[in-house]
């Protein structure tokens, strides 16, 4: 199974709720080197933006994932650069808002944002191979 076909199984679970953080960090455990669990428990406060409407938690797991992966702050700066022009914020209660207006789920919006990071993280991942 490759990452975003993991994080789909993450996002469509229907048992337990995987937040965004969670989402990114349990699937990509083979980058990282941390055990399922670990990932699972490291991303348990992380989504919401920290609970607060912070941070976004796709951002903030994605940052961890570079981190691990040995990426140096440039990385981190270009990808959180980038989601900020695409998005207009980084902040989660900002984001929420957005897609709100516009009539978008929160689910659908979340899975959205997960989803393109998965992507955004393979890419940039392959390219360093």
């Amino acid at each position: 199974m490759n990452h975003l076909q993991e994080v789909e199984e993450k996002r469509a679970c229907t048992t337990r709720h995987y937040n965004c953080a969670q989402s990114l960090l349990v699937p990509f455990r083979d980058v990282t080197g941390l055990t399922e669990e670990q990932s699972d428990k490291l991303g348990n406060l992380f989504g919401s933006g920290m609970h607060h409407g912070g941070m976004c938690g796709v951002l903030t797991a994605a940052t961890m994932i570079l981190g691990l992966a040995g990426f140096e702050k440039d990385a981190s700066t270009a990808m959180i650069r980038e989601f900020k022009q695409k998005h207009d914020s980084t902040q989660c209660r900002d984001l929420l808002a957005a897609s709100a207006s516009k009539g978008i789920v929160r689910k659908t919006h979340c899975d959205g944002l997960v989803f393109e990071m998965t992507k955004y993280l393979d890419d940039i991942l392959s390219s360093r191979s």
